[in-house]
């Protein structure tokens, strides 16, 4: 299989939770770089599972395994959530979030969930309305993290006053199911709707259609 859709719907027809995100994702970015080199980049995201792993306090804590992931991401390596230039394309491309250092939400929330994933500690994303956060997938975890702000950690209180900085308006209670974890399905039609947001706004219309076929994939 030559063609990205080919291979990025064999990898969506699979059980939710088998779902590989990472090459998924890589497999969106080939629509822009047909070219790209999948594994160079799952290998850059096993070196930063196993650089974080080196740096793990013997007793891990949910909060001090996250210290210590976001010490890396974004004191080391220097990522950053990309609010000045938002709207680029790059922003949502695997490739590019990890070669430039930033990128939108969800993009940087994927990277934050790989290297969980490589470690040990299994973390979920919680798509609320206009952010995109993730979580520890513990029972009862109230902590949530977004990527996008170096790695914030919020409470439930946090995430109604974020929303209500981004729809200026108040919020005086949040449904439960805002915080529910999105099955890889939905995360993958969330970034996918994302691009399609991007190309129908410049407007690039063509590229538009192409990303409307990767979204009826996984309605298929």
């Amino acid at each position: 299989m030559t063609n990205p859709l080919d291979r990025f719907i064999a990898q969506i027809d699979k059980p939710d939770r088998e779902i590989d995100l990472a090459k998924a994702a890589l497999y969106i970015a080939q629509i822009e770089y047909p070219d790209l080199e999948i594994d160079r980049y799952l290998k850059a995201l096993d070196l930063m599972g196993a650089e974080v792993a080196q740096r793990l306090p013997e007793t891990q804590y949910p909060l001090k395994v996250i210290q210590t992931i976001n010490q890396y991401l974004y004191t080391d390596l220097k990522f950053y959530g990309n609010g000045t230039d938002y709207y680029n394309p790059c922003n949502s491309f695997l490739n590019d979030v990890i070669d430039r250092r930033t990128g939108i939400p969800i993009a940087l929330a994927l990277i934050y969930l790989e290297i969980a994933k490589r470690i040990g500690f299994p973390m979920v994303g919680i798509g609320m309305p206009g952010h995109f956060l993730v979580r520890p997938d513990f029972e009862d975890s109230e902590i949530f993290v977004d990527a996008f702000e170096r790695g914030e950690i919020l409470f439930t209180e946090d995430c109604r006053q974020k929303l209500m900085n981004i729809y200026q308006q108040d919020i005086s209670a949040l449904p439960p199911e805002l915080f529910q974890p999105i099955t890889n399905r939905q995360f993958l039609f969330r970034m996918l709707n994302n691009l399609q947001s991007i190309y129908l706004n410049q407007p690039d219309f063509d590229r538009a259609l192409v990303i409307k076929k990767w979204i009826e994939s996984l309605d298929s």
